[in-house]
């Protein structure tokens, strides 16, 4: 399988919409400090699933909704979506019925809980 693009809304500094191609080989990412490239790959490690706050240089899992700042108000609600290239059918059996893959993970803020693959996940309880 091949990582074919990444889409973030909302993900730490990356308020806006954003889509990263990434064609086949290769893809680097440079820039000044502070652009925004660990961002790119945290993003990257929780989409994939990533539970840990602390891996992803925050205090809480609502960290990494963009907090705001000075000329932008912050945001209730994050995603990202990775989509993947099946087109080898190198997946897992369940998921070979297509050639696109796209897996989706969006937080909102204070609610506790993710949504994934569109559907609400269930709230966790810590007692």
């Amino acid at each position: 399988m091949q990582v074919e693009r990444l889409r973030l809304a909302g993900f730490k500094s990356f308020v806006d919409p954003i889509e990263l191609g990434i064609a086949p080989g290769l893809t680097g990412i440079v820039g000044p400090n502070g652009c925004g490239k660990s961002n790119l790959v945290e993003a990257l490690r929780w989409v994939m699933g990533e539970a840990s706050a602390k891996r992803l240089r925050g205090g809480e899992m609502d960290d990494v909704i963009f907090g705001g700042s000075e000329r932008r108000p912050p945001r209730n609600l994050a995603e990202v979506a990775l989509t993947l290239d099946n087109s080898a059918r190198a997946a897992p059996l369940a998921f070979n019925d297509t050639a696109t893959i796209e897996v989706t993970r969006r937080i909102v803020r204070g609610a506790g809980r993710f949504i994934e693959q569109g559907a609400p996940l269930p709230r966790l309880r810590r007692d």
